[in-house]
Parts: structure tokens; C-alpha cells; sequence
């Protein structure tokens, strides 16, 4: 009987379907990372988001279906510099997961890989919420893309040997793709060199530098600091006489400052997406700066040039 018994149980541990290797788990910060980090893992890798399209990455509340991500996660990919300095240590702190701490391969942070720009001289409470290391908002310029994801698919292949070599196939096919890309938006956006630009909040500096914008002024008299009235009325004075001017902002930043310098000043507002999302039609990594040049020239009027 006991012969019979452990016969039958052979049978059905051979006939069990083997466990297919479970993938990656990944805990994205802002949503242009968890498209990049799928788009280089394909199915090998889960990836969870912590920030939605529309939400200022400044503030995130530290959720417990965040914690839960956080804890079960192999690779953390975050924009760093500060952006998240608000709620990303708590995060850590609860979710207590050792594998995505700093120093550990699991932990990354995006500005490690990139030059950054706007390194405050001055670092004080009173010129409002600088960023010690520098301007973070480092995704709205697509060359940034390549060496995050050179450094996102080295931390892919530590972590599993087993498809290192997939991710790194995977790597080489997106660097032919994004660079013929960019190519492409370079030519398309080439009418915008030197079109003036009011901003709401300094999140723009690498898109400028990127297709050649002229940045006049900030509604923001310091980073965060809401603007008065005398403010307002200084930039206006200052810009309305400038042909062509533009302002921009992110999806987050609607404002009835926005509202009163367009209708004072005359220049058209234009949304634009700072994430993969932001819009109905940034829907991926390739859409999502195709729609921020469309939604440029189109504004601009020089769309057709």
C-alpha cells in the first residue's frame, strides 16, 4: 500500500506543470521609468509605479498598497536628485526591503547617469525648494534616455544572469530606435530654435536646452514659492512686448496665475505632457515627446514651416 501511495505521488509531481521563472519585480518612481524599464524588460520584468501621470512627483503619499510594492520589489528605479526626498525615504524606511536599499544593486537612481543642470550656488530655505544636486526634472530631454537605459539594463543582468543576454539584445534595439527618433524630433521641431518661453516652475531646462527654446521668465518668483500679484505684474511688463512668446506647463501645474498672464499678455498656453501619460496621446516612450513637439508648433503657429 505504502509502495502504491508513493508511486502514485511520483505520478503526479511528474505530471505538475514545471513554475515558469518569475519575473523581475520593479519599483518605478515616475512613469516615464516604468515605461522605460519595460520596454528593455518586456515580460521578463513586473514593473508597479508609484507616481500616476498627473501627479506632481513632489508629493506622493506613502500609501500602504505603495509599501507592499516597495517590499516585494528586486530593482528600484527612481528619478533621484531630490525629486522624491519627500516621501521615497519613508517608503524605504517601512517597506524595510534590504535588496533596493542605497549601495545595493536593486537601488538606482536615474541622475546618478547624467550631467544635471541649474547646480544652485546658494543653498537656503529662502530661494525656495532648490535641489542641492541639481535641476531633476532631467527626463523632459530624450537623449537623457540612452544612458538611463544602458544603467537600467546593467542592473537587469545582475540581477538576472539568466536573461542577461535578452536585455542586453533588448538594449541594442532600443538605442537603434530612440536615436532615429530623436533624429526625427530634431528635424520636426527645428522652427522652434529660439521661441520664447514663459515656464510656471523651472521643469523644463533640459527640453530648452534640448530644442533650443529661449527661457524669459518663471511664474514662480522662487522654485514652489506661489507668485503675488507685484510679481506678476513685473514679468508681464517685461515679456509682453516679445514676439511669439509661449507659456508652458506640466499637467500638474494648472494655476490662475497661468490663466491671468495669457489673458494680459496675449500668449497662448500649451499643456505639455512631463510624463508618459501627462496627455491622452503621450500613451508611450515614443508618443509621449512626438506630443510635446506637435503641441510646441502648433502653438507656435510654425507647425507647417
Amino acid at each position: 500500500m505504502f509502495r502504491y501511495l508513493a508511486f502514485l505521488s511520483l505520478v503526479v509531481i511528474v505530471w505538475l506543470p514545471l513554475p515558469s521563472a518569475a519575473a523581475l519585480r520593479v519599483f518605478a518612481c515616475e512613469p516615464e521609468w516604468a515605461a522605460l524599464v519595460s520596454e528593455l524588460g518586456g515580460d521578463k520584468v513586473k514593473v508597479d509605479t508609484a507616481t500616476r501621470p498627473g501627479q506632481d512627483p513632489h508629493y506622493v503619499q506613502a500609501r500602504p498598497s505603495l509599501i507592499s510594492k516597495i517590499r516585494r520589489a528586486d530593482l528600484l528605479v527612481c528619478t533621484g536628485a531630490g525629486l522624491e526626498a519627500g516621501w521615497l525615504p519613508v517608503l524605504l524606511r517601512k517597506g524595510n526591503n534590504k535588496r533596493i536599499l542605497t549601495g545595493h544593486p536593486g537601488h538606482l537612481m536615474v541622475a546618478d547617469t547624467v550631467q544635471l543642470k541649474d547646480m544652485p550656488v546658494k543653498l537656503d530655505r529662502s530661494e525656495g525648494d532648490v535641489h542641492a544636486a541639481g535641476n531633476p526634472h532631467l527626463q523632459t530631454d530624450p537623449r537623457n534616455m540612452l544612458p538611463a537605459a544602458t544603467a537600467i539594463v546593467d542592473r537587469l543582468a545582475q540581477l538576472d544572469h539568466d536573461n542577461a543576454a535578452l536585455y542586453r539584445n533588448n538594449l541594442t534595439v532600443f538605442k537603434d530606435r530612440w536615436q532615429e527618433a530623436v533624429h526625427g524630433w530634431q528635424r520636426k521641431a527645428a522652427p522652434l530654435q529660439g521661441i520664447p518661453v514663459v515656464v510656471y516652475h523651472r521643469s523644463w531646462v533640459y527640453l530648452q536646452d534640448w530644442l533650443g527654446l529661449k527661457e524669459v521668465a518663471s511664474l514662480e518668483p522662487k522654485p514652489g514659492i506661489p507668485p503675488g500679484s507685484r510679481y506678476l505684474a513685473d514679468v508681464l511688463s517685461r515679456t509682453q512686448e516679445l514676439p511669439g512668446l509661449l507659456i508652458i506647463h506640466s499637467q500638474y501645474q494648472e494655476s490662475k496665475a497661468i490663466k491671468w498672464f495669457s489673458g494680459k499678455s496675449g500668449a497662448p498656453v500649451v499643456l505639455l505632457p512631463s510624463t508618459v501619460g501627462g496627455t491622452p496621446e503621450a500613451k508611450d516612450l515614443f508618443s509621449w515627446y512626438e506630443n510635446i513637439i506637435t503641441r510646441l508648433l502648433k502653438a507656435s503657429g510654425r507647425g507647417n514651416e
